[in-house]
């Protein structure tokens, strides 16, 4: 398979640059920056990819790669602190910029011929993020682009095809920076265009009927975008060796449950292991309102269910998980060390060590957006490959103090009635998340000739990429009222219903 290394320096945006490639329909790898030289070979790439990064390539331990990669043979392009790499190690020079750039700019092209540019505006507008820039160019380079400050905006070696950009292509600052991607996938390292979710699904079943034999596989299922996909591709790859253990903790949302066996159970007819763990999770939670301890408590318990769950489900020797490719990388730290490590990331809740399981983890190259993709090319339906997040605790976290059979009856009722009125009014594919939050609040109100003192709840819509930041979504005003009356009306034990219109930082999206 064709497919472009990342060497990773560090950037805030070396994930982005490997979006944008696959964005171009070619397979990508992210590395950390001090990989060795046989690994990468071993990858044979088609090409390679310097990433920016905070450091000055002459500070002392900054993060350099092996000066082997550039006696691969494939094309390499380095991107702001990659072209500056390019620059030290071949004999060029960097120093200090008299004037800084940080944000948009504009690029002029001297050279309309190059192949890493053609199909751009004589001028456009890039985005730089640097402080350092190339004073001298290695032997063997033309320059063909300048930026304001910076003659030595685009770089390159056509014989060699080792290029460089002091700008970055990848974001969305630099509107024809895809172009500059496409050109060096496709026109440079010669790639097509065969990284789609067809292909990945022929390549993955294949690798994991290999690897698991005649062995079986446990994968524990929660109803969530991550889980369901890699459980749909397993089976497709194995059948009826996939046991999924699906534990109701009693925290779900409304016809939560019932949906998943009907999904995954009869329309998938897997063999799904159904544990109604619902009175035991109550039972543990009664009296504690501390969220930590509440978190603490779910995880417990749902560990010791799931433990008892696969004793009886009998010998594997895989455990499967939903993990994705940001799961699995980090990013390089300032000081240089290696940064794609991986992470401790466990989605059924962080087994005991004395579970002796091969995990299995075939999304794991695979960034959300794809995995998404990946589940509609399965067949699974859009409510579950383009649901909100749900937190692992479950609307235990949406209730603030303690957890009772009541409080969570009425948190579901409305949190359903939210999620009609988002669907319907076409809201709940737009935004990021839209939920209710039951509050420790009661309140006089009056409904028909009687007063009441019931509880409050507050809804939350928020807007985001990745979660890391959000802001608080306008909804309009007629989709607010009908959410709010339906929810008076139909949900006995509300009266009053409030809009959190915080964003975060610095409050959180939960609210525990």
């Amino acid at each position: 398979m064709e497919q472009i290394v990342i060497l990773d320096f560090g950037s805030q945006y070396t994930q982005v640059i490997a979006r944008r490639i696959r964005e171009a329909k070619v397979y990508c790898t992210i590395l950390p920056f001090n990989s060795g030289i046989n690994q990468i070979r071993k990858m044979n790439p088609a090409g390679i990819i310097l990433s920016g990064g905070p450091s000055s390539v002459y500070a002392k331990g900054a993060p350099k790669p092996s000066p082997k990669i550039f006696e691969i043979g494939c094309p390499v392009l380095g991107i702001c602190y990659g072209l500056q790499v390019i620059g030290s190690f071949l004999g060029g020079h960097v120093e200090s910029s008299g004037k800084r750039e940080f944000g948009k700019g504009s690029l002029q092209i001297l050279k309309e011929d190059s192949p890493l540019l053609r199909g751009l505006s004589q001028n456009t507008q890039v985005w730089n993020s640097h402080g350092d820039k190339l004073t001298r160019m290695p032997s063997g380079f033309h320059i063909a682009a300048v930026s304001e400050n910076s003659e030595h905006a685009v770089i390159e070696d056509r014989r060699r095809h080792i290029y460089g950009l002091q700008f970055h292509p990848e974001v969305a600052h630099t509107p024809q920076g895809f172009t500059i991607i496409q050109n060096f996938v496709h026109k440079i390292c010669g790639c097509g265009s065969d990284w789609t979710m067809r292909s990945f699904i022929e390549q993955a079943t294949a690798e994991i009927r290999e690897r698991v034999g005649d062995d079986r596989v446990i994968l524990g299922l929660s109803g969530g975008v991550d889980s369901s996909v890699a459980a749909a591709l397993i089976h497709a790859a194995i059948g009826q060796q996939l046991t999924c253990i699906f534990v109701n903790n009693g925290l779900l949302r409304g016809n939560e449950a019932k949906a998943v066996k009907d999904l995954f159970g009869r329309n998938f007819k897997m063999k799904l292991q159904y544990e109604n763990a619902t009175t035991l999770f109550l039972q543990k939670l009664k009296g504690i309102t501390s969220p930590e301890r509440k978190r603490k408590v779910i995880g417990q318990t749902f560990i010791k269910v799931f433990e008892s769950a696969m004793q009886r489900a009998g010998h594997a020797r895989f455990l499967a998980q939903g993990t994705l490719y940001p799961d699995v990388i980090e990013s390089v730290p300032i000081d240089g060390n290696p940064a794609a490590l991986i992470k401790s990331h466990h989605n059924v809740g962080g087994l005991p060590k004395k579970m002796k399981f091969e995990l299995l983890e075939p999304l794991k190259c695979l960034f959300k957006d794809e995995v998404r993709k990946l589940g509609l090319e399965l067949g699974l339906p859009q409510e579950v490959v383009f649901r909100q997040p749900f937190p692992g605790p479950g609307l235990a976290v949406r209730i603030l103090g303690e957890i009772t059979s009541r409080r969570l009856r009425i948190l579901r009722e409305a949190d359903t009635i939210i999620i009609e009125e988002m669907k319907k009014s076409g809201w709940y594919y737009k935004v990021w998340q839209s939920f209710g939050v039951l509050l420790p609040v009661r309140s006089v109100g009056v409904m028909g000739d009687e007063r009441t003192y019931e509880n409050t709840l507050a809804i939350r819509v928020v807007e985001s990429s990745d979660g890391m930041t959000a802001d608080w979504v306008k909804l309009p005003y007629e989709l607010l009222e009908r959410m709010s009356n339906r929810i008076i009306n139909e949900v006995k034990g509300i009266n009053r219903v409030t809009l959190d219109i915080s964003s975060k930082p610095p409050a959180t999206i939960e609210w525990e």
